[in-house]
């Protein structure tokens, strides 16, 4: 089944973002598996995007992402449900004023609602504050959808990672820059 938005959808208030606890676990790795198997599906085997062991899989890694103190992993809720979800943290080895964002994923009958951009924006704040000056992460090589969303908000390729011929990622970065006073 393909997803297709509705082109003219009424304008929904703006999400509230909050900080995910343990309690948001289940709902956050529901949401990224829908998202996941949505734009994924027709580029990676549907096993990997509809067995139980695979959403086990990303329940234990978003489990690992709540447990981590140094790690932000952020809830996006309209109406009372979780809609959408973003997580980062300092890389291991990574220079102190540099941050990765691992995750970031709307809910797909949530796409082109504005969610996507307040996480993004909240992360960016968040990223000022505290004095990051770049941000990196990788997208998925074929997930057109997200390529745009990234540059739409400043993303670029990281030209010290130049992609392989068969690399099935992207890597990019944004500038951050400092705080406005």
């Amino acid at each position: 089944m393909t997803h297709v938005p509705l082109p003219h959808a009424p304008e929904a208030p703006g999400p509230t973002i909050r900080h995910a606890t343990a309690a948001d676990l289940d709902v956050i790795t529901d949401l990224h598996t829908r998202a996941r198997a949505t734009y994924y599906r027709g580029r990676v085997p549907d096993a990997q995007l509809d067995s139980p062991a695979e959403r086990d899989r990303w329940r234990e890694g978003w489990g690992r992402s709540l447990a981590r103190p140094d790690a932000t992993v952020l809830c996006a809720e309209r109406d009372g449900a979780v809609v959408g979800v973003a997580s980062y943290r300092h890389e291991d080895g990574a220079p102190a004023d540099t941050v990765k964002l691992f995750q970031l994923h709307v809910d797909p009958d949530n796409w082109r609602g504005g969610i996507g951009t307040a996480l993004h924006r909240t992360c960016v704040a968040g990223w000022r504050s505290d004095g990051i000056a770049t941000a990196h992460l990788e997208v998925y090589w074929h997930n057109q959808r997200a390529r745009a969303f990234y540059t739409r908000h400043g993303w670029q390729p990281d030209e010290t990672r130049r992609p392989t011929p068969d690399a099935t990622h992207l890597d990019l970065i944004l500038p951050v820059g400092p705080a406005s006073s």
